[in-house]
């Protein structure tokens, strides 16, 4: 009876470690199970793309939830794997730290890395580009805003405050000096003071001490320099040229003459659609009429170019006082010494403008 009673321990042991490995088989399958699972969501690619595109740009607006956000990439169709996703959302602590932004993704992004990726803000930036063309204070806020975030008719309303021309050093006539036109990196996010932070750091850049020396050899300040750099670029279009009809302008101030460039004149009347600047044109009362007053006008009329500015600052030194178009409306200029060249230069040109029937 005894042995019998040890082989039913036995037994009994047995089959309580058969329970115990079976009970460790199981867990140990769950959790490579689990663990397998969980690493196929972690590092599974969950980004989807235009067919053949290279990559996906996300736009994370300001003061969007992070509930707002999963419904958009649902929607949107931009996630593959939306639950594995809310997991690592949650596990590293995204659900309560979106942040705005511009992201590129690829198809190869896995769902760690992605959250990784907006948690820490990392995002892209875009380019910001704006030329000499634009006239007004509006045009540039419309034109900067393009590839921002930022609302242009805020943007606009900032530019045109007096006390934010102040603030950087202009008044609001010439404010639209400080901007150097170019294309720049900034964030899709940047804010209206951040944009205009940074226009005045390019410029105070741009202007460097060789530039400034320059700009006093002439008796210019950097405004009028700007002022003037409006009115070349006015003028003609073609780089090669700017130098030598900044030396006219340059010319006529150390004389004392009146400027009468015609551009001040288009911008006195606001009608950009003058191609032929009559003696009518002539008579309007503005303080940018170079045919009445003396002098540079008080502000650009335009977004004065690199090319402008670089032009006055190494004008042309020679003796020339006037110039007009070239009868062959090539858009270069005839130049002249004296008055009777210059008609005879105006005569020619005037002669085209006829024959072509513009007025």
């Amino acid at each position: 009876m005894a042995t019998s009673n040890k082989d039913n321990s036995k037994g009994k042991i047995s089959l309580k470690y058969k329970i115990i490995l079976g009970v460790f088989a199981g867990l140990s399958v769950f959790v490579i199970a689990t663990s397998y699972y969980i690493y196929q969501m972690a590092y599974t690619p969950n980004v989807l793309t235009q067919k053949g595109a290279k990559e996906q740009v996300l736009y994370i607006p300001k003061g969007m939830k992070y509930d707002e956000l999963a419904k958009k990439l649902r929607t949107e169709g931009t996630i593959q794997h939306p639950v594995a996703f809310g997991v690592f959302s949650k596990w590293l602590g995204y659900v309560d730290n979106v942040k705005a932004g511009r992201y590129i993704l690829t198809p190869k992004t896995n769902t760690i890395d992605f959250v990784r990726q907006l948690r820490s803000g990392n995002q892209a930036p875009v380019n910001v580009t704006f030329n000499q063309n634009l006239r007004f204070l509006t045009d540039l806020a419309g034109k900067i805003t393009n590839n921002l975030e930022l609302d242009s008719a805020e943007f606009a309303t900032y530019l045109q405050d007096e006390s934010t021309a102040k603030e950087f050093g202009f008044d609001k006539d010439n404010f639209i000096s400080m901007f150097i036109p170019n294309t720049y990196e900034m964030y899709w996010t940047a804010t209206k003071e951040e944009v205009v932070e940074r226009m005045k750091k390019e410029y105070d850049k741009f202007w460097t001490d060789k530039r400034k020396e320059l700009a006093k050899a002439k008796g210019l300040s950097q405004k009028e320099v700007a002022i003037l750099a409006s009115i070349v670029d006015a003028e003609t279009r073609y780089a090669d040229e700017k130098p030598r009809v900044a030396g006219v302008y340059l010319n006529r101030l150390e004389k004392e003459m009146l400027l009468q460039a015609d551009p001040t004149l288009v911008f006195a009347h606001k009608d950009f659609t003058i191609k032929r600047v009559l003696n009518s044109h002539k008579e309007i009362e503005s303080p940018f009429n170079t045919y009445k007053y003396a002098g540079l006008p008080p502000a650009p009329i335009r977004l004065p170019s690199i090319s402008g500015l670089n032009a006055v600052l190494n004008a042309e030194n020679h003796e020339y006082i006037f110039f007009c178009a070239k009868e062959d409306l090539s858009g270069y200029h005839a130049f002249a010494k004296t008055n009777a060249e210059h008609e005879a230069n105006a005569r020619r040109y005037h002669r085209a403008l006829n024959e072509r029937g513009i007025k």
